[in-house]
């Protein structure tokens, strides 16, 4: 998650023409956001319009990770959830917030833990009570048996040690929003990280250098989504009325990686699916109810 200012207004003009022609899994969603509120239904099927079958509600916070696993109950086999706590809120991550992560972990509908890791760009919360809360994260899903949803910025030395030193215990994970350079991500990558790429690359003025790196990402690790209702690509053309970013435009975004990779977005959409359904073990949706 990275913010930006954002209206909850529902886009007033056509979406990208850059359409699915296989099924899109949106890795990392913030549906849970107030700006969705007044239309939430809507968001999500005009994301099953646009070829985006299934979605993975971030949780950021206790409060999110509860309506996550709410949203995915509501919408079995469309919508999963992650549970945990963003360094932002690491100060907060007392014994009972463990526990009630713990417990919402083991629901069905949640795939994974976080999002968790460190930011010290923003410094919301100390660097040692982010790290604590990393460990802590780190240990519960290796309890629980599943992968870790990853956020780290301007804290790579000390993110990679803490990663290091619980991966053998953990059953994979993912670098969201990925808008590191060479080093971090052949780092990820030496590791066993997957990739989570957003709109980001769409970005002229911060998101090139992506689409120079992109090609060395291991197709079957290369994830999309689009950390709604931030980071609306910069590109998109008609802009909607509001700054609020939403799955429909992933497939915009799944465009601008396949051209920087060099292959058709047809073949993005199926390797990029079939990863995201590995690593979260994800079912394949029931296509009478992607409506």
């Amino acid at each position: 998650m990275i913010e930006n200012d954002i209206t909850g207004t529902a886009p007033a003009a056509p979406v990208s023409q850059a359409r699915a022609v296989a099924p899109f899994i949106d890795i990392g969603i913030n549906l849970s956001h107030d700006s969705y509120d007044a239309d939430r239904s809507s968001v999500i099927a005009r994301a099953a319009t646009a070829g985006v079958v299934q979605m993975v509600v971030t949780g950021a916070s206790a409060a999110s990770s509860r309506q996550g696993v709410a949203l995915s109950r509501q919408h079995p086999g469309r919508l999963f959830a992650t549970a945990g706590v963003h360094p932002h809120h690491a100060a907060g991550l007392s014994a009972a917030v463990l526990t009630e992560l713990g417990e919402l972990a083991l629901e069905p509908e949640v795939v994974a833990v976080g999002e968790c890791g460190l930011d010290y760009y923003r410094d919301y919360s100390p660097h040692e009570s982010q790290r604590n809360a990393f460990h802590r994260q780190l240990e519960l899903a290796a309890r629980c048996g599943k992968p870790v949803f990853l956020h780290q910025r301007d804290a790579h030395a000390d993110f990679i040690a803490i990663l290091r030193e619980h991966w053998p215990r953990l059953a994979g994970g993912v670098a969201h929003c990925f808008t590191g350079g060479a080093a971090e991500l052949e780092c990820y990558l030496e590791l066993g990280l997957a990739i989570g790429l957003t709109g980001w690359i769409c970005d002229e003025r911060r998101g090139a250098h992506l689409r120079e790196l992109v090609p060395r990402i291991p197709a079957d690790r290369l994830l999309l989504e689009t950390d709604g209702p931030y980071l609306l690509p910069r590109d998109l053309r008609p802009k909607p009325a509001s700054r609020r970013n939403e799955p429909v435009y992933l497939p915009h975004i799944a465009a601008v990686v396949a051209r920087a990779r060099g292959e058709p977005v047809e073949s993005l959409a199926q390797t990029s699916t079939a990863a995201a359904r590995r690593l979260f073990r994800l079912p394949r949706p029931d296509p009478r109810n992607i409506t």
